[in-house]
């Protein structure tokens, strides 16, 4: 049975100009000096971003990278919140950062990636939260597991925390992809789908890795009708001690954001609309997904015509190609798929795998 979320609108939380969407979080990846964080902050208050974001503790990879400032730099958020009027908000991953954030008044804090991965430190945050009124958002898991996902919402809910959202930043991966991190759209697509009122963010900057995926990525998140953006930004990003790549200065992060179409209805009918761009958007994913998998596949058989022909063996193995195709003719039916459709999908990549295949072996 799906277990359902006392969730309090994100319109409630006093954070957000919904009359301007996307809702967008800003600052930088790690808050590194006072000076940082405060021109930071100037630059993005100037046009108009309220919440702003910062680094305060980094679980690094490696040992002996940067780490964060720690509770320093609590009191600079402090700062920007006196100064400016924005709401502040920092990454959290165990009870006694939960406990400083409170005693310096951050407005909400977020749950990475890797602590969303462990369930005895969600528990331990959720615990240190209780009978609080700060939102909090959640990070996906690093590997693609929608449940665990779940079950840190399901955590930091019965807990009493109902200000709840979450960020998609994607997923690790060994495929070759241009992104550092596999978007792995279907996810927050079937999350959305169990979640309607979930509020729902995009982490284009941590899913893209680099400046220049940026914008697609942003725009794709806002052709799913997700909520808004987590996305990083610096005064300086040749200076940054941590992810440089994919941090904005404040005025190019203005101009991509007006650059971004927010997708409106067509018609007055809000069930229709709502739902058919919701399957719409599904189908996008799953397209992507399919190309996906076919490139990975196409890959592996080039490396098998290699093989082939190290070894001086015909491409075409008859017995081995029937075998396959009613194999998947059957496990199709039980897709409700039609043998026809089958048949004709599997032949055309069989084709076109001894095609590539052929080319490998008439090269000298």
């Amino acid at each position: 049975m799906e277990r359902t979320l006392d969730i309090i609108p994100v319109s409630e939380w006093g954070f957000f100009d919904e009359s301007i969407p996307p809702l967008v979080i800003a600052g930088p990846c790690s808050a590194e000096s006072e000076l940082q964080v405060m021109m930071t902050a100037k630059g993005l208050h100037e046009f108009g971003i309220h919440v702003f974001r910062a680094g305060i503790w980094k679980p690094r990879t490696h040992p002996g990278s940067f780490e964060g400032v720690g509770t320093p730099g609590l009191k600079w958020l402090q700062k920007v919140k006196n100064e400016y009027g924005m709401k502040v908000c920092t990454e959290v991953a165990n009870e006694k950062h939960v406990y400083e954030c409170l005693k310096y008044g951050i407005d909400m804090v977020w749950i990475g990636a890797r602590t969303t991965a462990n369930p005895f430190l969600v528990q331990e945050i959720a615990d240190a939260l209780r009978d609080t009124d700060i939102p909090v958002l959640v990070k996906n898991p690093v590997n693609p597991d929608l449940d665990l996902w779940v079950g840190a919402l399901e955590r930091l809910n019965q807990a009493g925390i109902k200000k709840l959202g979450v960020i998609h930043r994607g997923f690790s991966t060994s495929q070759k992809i241009p992104y550092r991190n596999l978007p792995g759209w279907q996810i927050a697509v079937e999350l959305r789908t169990r979640y309607p009122k979930l509020p729902f963010f995009a982490d284009p900057s941590h899913m893209g890795g680099s400046r220049q995926y940026l914008k697609e990525l942003s725009q794709r998140a806002m052709d799913l009708g997700l909520d808004g953006l987590m996305i990083e930004s610096h005064c300086d990003p040749s200076c940054a001690l941590s992810d440089a790549r994919q941090q904005l200065v404040p005025s190019d992060l203005k101009d991509l954001l007006e650059s971004l179409t927010v997708r409106q209805k067509v018609t007055n009918d809000k069930e229709y609309n709502e739902g058919i761009e919701q399957l719409r958007s599904q189908i996008d994913v799953i397209d992507e997904n399919l190309l996906m998998a076919l490139g990975s596949r196409m890959e592996i058989s080039r490396k098998i015509g290699e093989f082939k022909k190290e070894h001086n063996i015909a491409i075409v193995q008859a017995t081995r190609w029937d075998s396959i195709l009613s194999s998947m003719i059957e496990k199709g039916k039980d897709y409700g798929l039609p043998e026809e459709f089958t048949t004709a999908f599997f032949t055309a990549i069989h084709e076109a795998s001894v095609a590539e295949q052929n080319k490998i072996l008439e090269r000298s």
